[in-house]
């Protein structure tokens, strides 16, 4: 082993403990993958470590840029409403019950999986689930799960249904292998896609837990409270004291909300420095038996008593509502003391959940993260503003677009088509149809160009080109290669003939990707294991095409944790799961699909 591998495996050995951690953004730790590599091609000896120029070749893979395009087109989708219109359909179809309405459902959005970005898929079809599953009687965690399943599902299916098909037919046709065709994959996608759904379909409902959504965890009073404003009248007792120590404060069926002074919002970050003063407007919220304790008090007078000789005060209910944050939202990475949310968005934040835990407490000083479900209380008015915005999806019901956008939904799902035949009967590469496909939506302007480029997952795009450099940097300096001798050494036993040792090493290819996705990006995931799986080829002196796509397979089938996948994590939390649900209805999932892909990729694409 040379020092040079020895670097790399260090290298990579780093970056994927730092994945598992997660004390570090994954998008960061790539970067710092490539920084370090940049560092090292500097030099001043001949090393098998690729050139600065040999690295800047991995900005020339044309798989990043193909899949921020599709970002775009999948926004343009779901921006003009026409996933949502999509998802009105299966409204009339609650009365099939609940496993027929089961298998229909994982059909239907399987097959809209397969052509778009999946992330909002589920997150448009999360609201509709919801409120199908009262129509079904059924509690919404038995649907969830298998809504994000059938994402997975459909994203088997096309070159264009996930990124990290996407990334390993660039890969591949780097190798100087042709790349993936639009519906190769398919052959093996397809037969998984039909015995996931049998596998839903027959013990789902069994398999998945009876839970409740995040609004159980107010009771029945906490979600009758109420939004008032009140006002400090000359003489109160409330005067002069710190806002800690007035009877207000401690009362536990009242919160303060915000004080305005003189027509300006006071922070409320340290109440027992603040002093009460004459005048002084506070928003309160209040359950019904808070209503009697407030208006007993002294010198306050609610709105609702008519005392106040000023100007007219608003009581209103407030209505609660949950929400998702989505993966491009502005507020990822800020605390809510940072965002001053209740002054941006004019709703109160009551909960946080998180991968199964509730954050009731620290709100104000918890950064919020992409996935994370928000339990908020405002009024009709907010609620309305808040579901206009891109920084939370409201779960009530899917957005609705305006008119004039929904008359281009048959100019965008043409474009869509067009993207996907052009690359289907290899008029242009996939780059080239999918640029001229997000090109056409911007200016015919079924979609604001600001709206598109913040739909691109800027994070995932770093991630890969660090990735690609550290795959560059195994491949150059023989780590994927010794990687994969020492797994062809491990089968080096006299009853494994060599006939048999490729059926093997495929399962062995397929595990490893499985097991690593379950815990790091599918990306990532992608990107390292592809370089291996052509170096196995290499080594058995067969063709790599079946490795790639068990990698494509595997780094898909992301079944048995609420992490390995991004539509696992959002359903996560609105669901009301637990992390042991993925892994009691997922294990046996990902079993069959080892099972199905190490039997049949060989009979489609023979070693």
């Amino acid at each position: 082993m040379t020092w040079e591998v020895a670097f790399v495996c260090l290298l990579l050995l780093a970056a994927l403990i730092s994945f598992i951690v997660e004390k570090i953004p994954t998008d960061q730790v790539a970067l710092a993958v490539l920084a370090i590599l940049v560092g090292a091609s500097a030099l001043p000896f001949e090393t098998t470590l690729p050139d600065l120029n040999r690295l800047m070749t991995v900005f020339a893979n044309p798989a990043p840029m193909t899949i921020a395009a599709m970002f775009i087109l999948s926004a343009a989708l779901e921006k003009t409403g026409l996933l949502e219109s999509l998802s009105s359909t299966l409204q009339r179809l609650t009365r099939l019950g609940y496993r027929r309405f089961l298998m229909v459902l994982v059909l239907f959005v399987a097959g809209i999986s397969a052509f778009i970005n999946n992330t909002p898929v589920v997150i448009v079809f999360m609201p509709v689930v919801l409120s199908l599953s009262r129509s079904l009687n059924m509690p919404a965690s038995k649907l969830l799960i298998p809504l994000s399943y059938a994402s997975i599902f459909g994203g088997t299916c096309t070159l264009v249904g996930t990124s990290t098909n996407i990334l390993a037919s660039s890969i591949l046709e780097a190798s100087g292998e042709p790349p993936l065709g639009m519906f190769e994959i398919g052959w093996i996608g397809l037969p998984l896609v039909f015995l996931g759904m049998i596998y839903l379909a027959l013990f789902a409902d069994k398999l998945l837990p009876e839970r409740s959504t995040l609004t159980s965890i107010l009771s029945e009073e906490e979600r009758k409270e109420f939004i008032s404003d009140a006002y400090v009248q000359k003489g109160s007792q409330m005067i002069g004291k710190v806002l800690t120590e007035t009877r207000l404060y401690k009362e536990s069926s009242v919160r303060i909300l915000e004080m305005i002074r003189n027509n300006v919002p006071v922070k409320l970050d340290n109440p027992s420095e603040i002093e009460v003063q004459e005048g002084d407007r506070l928003v309160l919220a209040l359950r019904p038996s808070g209503f009697v304790q407030a208006r007993n008090l002294e010198g306050l007078a609610l709105a609702v008593t008519n005392q106040v000789g000023v100007e007219t005060i608003s009581a209103h209910e407030g209505a609660i509502v949950e929400g998702v944050i989505g993966p491009n939202s502005s507020v990822v990475g800020q605390s809510v003391r940072e965002l001053n949310f209740r002054q941006r968005f004019r709703v109160i934040l009551l909960a946080i959940h998180r991968r199964g835990i509730n954050l009731s407490k620290a709100l104000e000083t918890t950064p919020l993260e992409a996935g994370d479900l928000l339990l908020m209380m405002g009024t009709d008015e907010a609620i309305e503003a808040l579901r206009r915005s891109d920084e939370i999806f409201l779960l009530d019901h899917p957005p609705v677009p305006a008119r004039v956008r929904r008359r281009r939904q048959p100019l965008v799902l043409a474009t869509v088509v067009g993207v996907i035949l052009a690359a289907a009967f290899n008029v242009m590469p996939i780059v080239g149809a999918a640029l001229i496909g997000a090109a056409l939506i911007f200016i015919t302007g079924c979609l604001r160009s600001k709206e598109g480029y913040a739909s691109i997952e800027w994070s995932i795009l770093a991630l890969i080109y660090g990735m690609l450099a550290l795959g560059l940097a195994m491949e150059s300096t023989g780590t994927a290669a010794l990687i994969a001798q020492g797994l062809y050494q491990l089968t080096d036993f006299a009853f494994f003939s060599e006939s048999i040792r490729p059926y093997i090493l495929l399962g062995a290819i397929y595990l490893t990707t499985m097991i690593m996705t379950e815990t790091l990006s599918n990306n990532a995931t992608v990107v390292l294991m592809a370089p291996i799986a052509l170096s196995l080829g290499a080594t058995l002196e067969v063709d790599p095409r079946p490795f790639i796509i068990a990698c494509c397979i595997a780094a898909s089938a992301s079944f048995s944790t609420p992490v390995g996948y991004q539509t696992n994590t959002y359903v996560y939390g609105v669901g009301g799961y637990r992390f042991t649900d993925f892994a009691r209805i997922g294990l046996p999932l990902n079993l069959m699909y080892f099972v199905v892909s190490v039997l049949a990729i060989p009979w489609i694409w023979s070693f």
